[in-house]
């Protein structure tokens, strides 16, 4: 957690500096990233159940010029505290259970918003091509191409168990089988419509051109897919491509697929790491690699002055729920710490597992050099935040942060996540956004209103012609596609 003395900042911003992307990083449930703070009076999450608390917070940021909204989500609950499948920490604190489907959230929120794009988890492990191909096309036309989809491949036992397996698929298979569903729904999407295809012509009667349409033929290794696709094309035909998978494997799919990529860690140096893997891997796959927006999970607490900031944290902790704080460690690590009493410090524990995982954050977490990591130690930063990185402070001192990062680790934004909702957001558009503007950091205005979410982060509404999926585009004139060609 950083944090800086207050300084003055008067001079005029900088001539060509990056503009900052900022999302919002939340979720469909009580107890996202602060487990037990639901009940905290500036947070709104028990309402999740209600469409009016979904539309509301979409519209606030919109009005604030937030690029996005990010929605999370998992297909299990986190089972391992005081396990083996125990549900029963996370429930008090709503800790990510229960969790609704944050596909349906799309079209309320898109039909009340002009520019937010609305960034939808869905896991490709549990539900076959075809089906997900439909249902990301009917979103993307519902909100006239302002839907992202963050790819997953789901690492929960849990959700393996309730989704018919005795386990888990192993890590890198679920990459190899990913990489054949974008296959699949590449083709479906790019290719199986021509691009004049839908006439709707009410003159003659004709809805489709008898020749717009052809099937894929897909046959795979792990999938077989005639099609065609059951939808005509959306906006963007691909919605815009989230991933966010840390992995060697999850680099390599991200760097080949992933349009922007959500990365996680305690320092900017450290992340460079990964962001130079991604950009390094994109190259190689013949990408341009400033066609991947890059951003980092972060929290922020921000007060009118450092002290005020301080004191909004430990306003928080007095809400935490330990328990919950503990579920969402083991469900994250697979780590159950019941066993362990509360005085041990993590850093020298027998496990080697639980000893790498500690080390990491004492390692890296700013201002906590030679602090001995207890059980309440790990409580109190999971609770506001999760696994994110913190910054905590005034204007001033979390802009300083915010543009270190984005120097040092070569990112393009920010994942935001809250720890009251929506006032951590609230915070954020009355203290930080009008420095970020007055530093030249953050867009003042939307330049051009009800473009696609593409077009948002990179300019282009179609998929650009380096990246894997257009090889599979419907060509004008082409009789065979290209892919079936070198087949």
């Amino acid at each position: 957690m950083t944090s800086k003395s207050e300084t003055s900042q008067t001079e005029s911003p900088a001539v060509g500096k990056k503009q900052i992307i900022l999302n919002a990083f939340v979720m469909n449930t009580p107890g996202h990233l602060a487990p037990g703070l639901w009940r905290h009076p500036r947070n709104k999450t028990d309402q999740y159940k209600k469409l009016s608390f979904w539309v509301e917070l979409a519209q606030l940021l919109d009005k604030a010029d937030f690029h996005a909204m990010f929605i999370a989500d998992t297909l299990g609950p986190y089972d391992v505290y005081k396990g083996p499948e125990n549900v029963v920490p996370a429930l008090s604190s709503g800790a990510q259970f229960p969790v609704n489907d944050p596909l349906y959230l799309v079209p309320a929120m898109a039909a009340a918003t002009k520019n937010l794009i609305l960034g939808v988890t869905a896991s490709l492990t549990y539900e076959k091509p075809y089906s997900l191909a439909r249902r990301l096309s009917t979103v993307d036309h519902l909100s006239e191409g302002r839907v992202a989809w963050n790819i997953v491949t789901s690492y929960l036992d849990s959700a393996a168990r309730n989704h018919g397996l005795k386990e888990q698929i192993p890590h890198d298979e679920r990459y190899a089988i990913a990489h054949e569903y974008l296959e699949v729904l590449y083709k479906l999407w790019e290719g199986s419509f021509r691009d004049d295809a839908v006439l709707a012509d009410r003159e003659t009667g004709v809805y489709i051109a008898p020749d717009g349409v052809r099937k894929i033929d897909h046959k795979g290794k792990y999938f077989q897919v005639p099609g065609p696709h059951f939808c005509e094309p959306s906006p963007q035909r691909t919605p815009f491509l989230f991933q966010a998978g840390v992995s060697e494997a999850g680099n390599g799919f991200g760097g080949k697929h992933g349009e922007a990529i959500f990365v996680g860690g305690q320092t900017p140096e450290a992340v460079r790491r990964t962001v130079d893997n991604i950009r390094a891997v994109a190259a190689k796959e013949g990408r341009d690699p400033n066609h991947i927006k890059v951003l980092v999970g972060i929290n922020i607490i921000i007060a009118a002055t450092d002290e005020e900031a301080k004191a909004k944290r430990e306003e928080y902790l007095k809400y935490a729920d330990e328990e919950g704080a503990l579920a969402l460690f083991g469900g994250w690590t697979g780590i159950d710490l019941s066993g362990y009493s509360d005085d041990d410090d993590f850093r020298f524990v027998e496990s080697p597992r639980v000893q790498s995982i500690v080390r990491r954050w004492s390692d890296t977490v700013p201002g906590t050099d030679n602090l001995p990591w207890t059980k309440r130690r790990i409580i109190e930063y999971l609770s506001v935040g999760g696994l994110q990185a913190k910054v905590l402070g005034s204007p001033t001192s979390v802009a300083d942060d915010l543009e270190r990062w984005i120097e040092l680790a070569d990112v393009d934004g920010f994942n935001v996540a809250h720890v009251t909702n929506p006032g951590s957001f609230e915070d954020i558009i009355e203290l930080l956004l009008p420095e970020l503007r007055r530093r030249g950091i953050f867009r003042s205005k939307v330049e051009k209103e009800g473009v696609t979410a593409r077009e948002v982060f990179i300019g282009s509404k179609r998929l650009p012609e380096d990246h894997p999926g257009s090889k599979y585009k419907w060509r004008a004139g082409e009789e065979v596609p290209e892919y079936q060609r070198e087949t």
